[in-house]
């Protein structure tokens, strides 16, 4: 069917009966926010016919679909990417549940303003298709701490080429501390997924791109920032001054790993040494909620398009890149058992936020602030393990002769 064809078969079915708010209750079942941008003109028609109790002709409905065509199409044939999203959010209420209990682990005290944090619990899901779904504590909002780092690999990415990126960052796993004083064989941070390789990343950013021409830190941030929220469907992103502030003072060894790096020529030539620390501490302090950053990873998902405005943000190539360290690098020294258990893209920041990434499928953001031993959230590690067993998305779940779990496409 043709998305005008959808637009015709909508308007028949809702609007020309007078149903348009059943149409978006309808839509909404689905997963499909009030909210989301593609549906504005839809939303405001409604608004228009309440008010006006007139009726809709068929060319100011076609007219005002234009801008969510593609989403049309799929409500109208019932093929969006999690079919029966019902069924699939009442799983994840039971994980909630489940997981909501255990209150073991410490907030990370040695971020002192971390280390005050409530005991907050949420888990947010978008998937490709812009199904959104909330549950907890997902309003709240926390500094994203080390989930900037596959966000300005990406940056650092779209500007300079993977290829000009890794003349000066490498790309294995370092199997050390996240915050060792180790360089690898080339004498270069091991991946950006780790702090001398965050640093480093964080140098690159508006360094080599207009030759001698150097930016002011301000423009940098507002870029990055910028960058983040075009990621996020255009939701909102802030900064926390005293996590900055309280970040900086405690900062002993990310000065030192700065340091060293210079010692061993790590930066690029006329790089300021303090001004790079400086940027990445602010990176660091973004805040947001699990709700928008859960765009940010299915935009990850989606091939670099940000499933709620349709605009490309990251080339496929620079996504892949992003997920494959991920994967390799993410979760800290937990890295590989995770990688081991769970299979799928991932990062985690001390603020106690797990991003995890299902390519093809959605972007899934937890947030907890209880961290175990690795640094990463106790309650967030324990719903992506349980995730997977109950359902098959683990990348070799699909292997000839496997006793499969549940689909999550099949969830009919």
């Amino acid at each position: 069917m043709s998305s005008e064809k959808s637009i015709q078969e909508i308007y028949k079915s809702y609007v020309a009966t007078g149903s348009v708010k059943k149409f978006m209750n309808d839509i909404k079942a689905q997963g499909i926010q009030e909210n989301d941008p593609r549906l504005s003109q839809i939303a405001e028609l409604t608004k228009e016919r309440e008010q006006k109790e007139k009726k809709v002709d068929y060319e100011n409905f076609a007219r005002r679909s234009t801008p969510c065509c593609g989403l049309m199409k799929k409500f109208s044939e019932r093929q969006f990417v999690i079919p029966n999203f019902e069924k699939f959010t009442k799983t994840i209420e039971d994980l909630y549940w489940r997981i909501k209990p255990n209150t073991t682990g410490k907030n990370a005290a040695y971020i002192p303003q971390l280390a005050s944090i409530p005991d907050y619990w949420g888990i947010s899901i978008c998937t490709v298709d812009g199904q959104r779904f909330q549950i907890g504590d997902t309003g709240n909002g926390f500094s994203i701490q080390s989930c900037c780092k596959p966000l300005n690999y990406a940056i650092a990415c779209e500007y300079l080429t993977s290829d000009v990126v890794h003349k000066f960052i490498g790309q294995e796993p370092s199997g050390r501390m996240f915050n060792e004083m180790v360089l690898d064989h080339n004498n270069q941070p091991h991946n950006p997924m780790i702090n001398s390789g965050a640093i480093a990343t964080a140098s690159l950013i508006y360094t080599l791109i207009d030759g001698d021409q150097r930016r002011s830190m301000a423009d940098k941030f507002d870029m990055v920032k910028t960058w983040m929220e075009r990621a996020g469907g255009n939701e909102r992103f802030g900064f926390n001054n005293s996590i900055y502030l309280s970040e900086k003072e405690v900062a002993d060894r990310n000065f030192a790993l700065g340091y060293f790096m210079k010692e061993n020529k790590v930066f690029p030539e006329k790089t300021n040494m303090l001004e790079s620390l400086d940027f990445y501490f602010q990176l660091c302090s973004i805040e947001t909620s699990a709700e928008t950053f859960s765009v940010v990873a299915s935009t990850f998902a989606n091939g670099g398009v940000c499933p709620l405005t349709d605009e490309k943000i990251f080339s496929v190539d620079t996504c892949r890149d992003v997920l494959s360290l991920m994967h390799s690098c993410g979760l800290y020294d937990y890295s590989g058992q995770f990688s081991f258990n769970v299979g799928l893209p991932a990062k985690s920041g001390v603020s106690g936020v797990i991003m995890l990434v299902i390519p093809n499928l959605a972007g899934i953001v937890c947030y907890s602030p209880k961290l175990d031993q690795h640094g990463n959230s106790v309650r967030g590690i324990q719903f992506c393990e349980e995730l997977l067993k109950t359902y098959a998305i683990h990348p070799y779940d699909n292997l000839r002769h496997t006793l499969a779990r549940r689909s999550i496409y099949e969830d009919k």
